[in-house]
């Protein structure tokens, strides 16, 4: 994409991003760059086993350095969320209790809610080892889960934030099959190029012996034309075919082949004659 990145639009808003006494600065950083991808970057920690700051979480956090440099360190998760008007607790097992249990897609769209509200919202992940604690899980609102293969359910903690980050910005997207660029408009070609096509391309191949036998070639030519007129070639796409001819047109070409009937031989250098 055209420009650097201090021309382009930083996107910085929505829930907070809670983790739960994570373990490998490498994680942390991980966790970063999965926010700054997609527009999230408050990030809280809760007892981190490494400390903080960390430099293996700056490393991994590839340049995003605004969600790194203003992570708060917890040594509670009822401080982390104090502040916070609704909580989700993400985990990938059944719970007991009675609180109500959403798909990342519904999840999204009621944080997004609540930010327009004006609402301030978190979302918590657990440890990489083994997720939250029922009593963690209690301090949510609700509970989100992701739709995985029930006999491999476990995801890494960067992917997990990832997955959310991802639903939490498609929840704010007017158009979601919208993308960022486009493909070139180009024009398609016309017959006459076409053609042109053609005649260089089967001239190249003539001169270098390539319908053979002679009693096929008008076979062998309706053959390769079916082959390119199968798609619509641009005026962009004709041009580059023909350049690449013409690039191999410039090594000598074998003798002209003499249109006679009979056996035909090669000569020394494989050339027909």
């Amino acid at each position: 994409m055209a420009g650097t990145n201090s021309e382009r639009q930083l996107l910085a808003e929505g829930p907070v991003v809670i983790l739960v006494e994570p373990q490998m600065g490498e994680n942390i950083g991980m966790v970063a760059r999965a926010m700054a991808n997609f527009g999230l970057a408050e990030l809280r920690l809760v007892n981190p086993r490494d400390g903080w700051p960390n430099e293996k979480a700056t490393a991994a956090a590839s340049n995003a350095h605004h969600v790194i440099e203003t992570t708060l360190v917890f040594d509670t998760l009822e401080a982390a969320i104090a502040d916070l008007n609704f909580v989700y607790a993400t985990t990938a097992r059944q719970r007991d209790g009675y609180k109500p249990v959403r798909s990342p897609v519904i999840a999204a769209q009621t944080l997004r809610g609540k930010f327009v509200a004006g609402e301030k919202t978190g979302i918590l992940y657990g440890r990489e080892r083994w997720g939250l604690t029922n009593e963690e899980v209690a301090l949510a609102d609700e509970i989100v889960t992701f739709p995985v293969n029930p006999a491999f359910a476990s995801l890494n903690i960067a992917q997990a934030v990832l997955l959310m980050s991802y639903e939490w910005m498609k929840s704010g997207m007017d158009d979601l099959a919208a993308v960022p660029f486009q493909a070139t408009e180009q024009r398609q070609s016309t017959k006459e190029q076409l053609f042109g096509l053609f005649d260089q391309l089967e001239d190249a191949l003539d001169a270098r012996g390539y319908f053979h036998p002679l009693q096929k070639k008008p076979k062998m030519i309706d053959n390769l034309r079916a082959v390119l007129s199968r798609r619509a070639f641009t005026e962009q796409e004709i041009s580059v075919l023909r350049g690449v001819i013409t690039s191999l047109d410039r090594f000598q070409r074998r003798y002209p082949r003499v249109e006679t009937t009979g056996k035909q031989t090669r000569d020394d250098d494989g050339a027909w004659k």
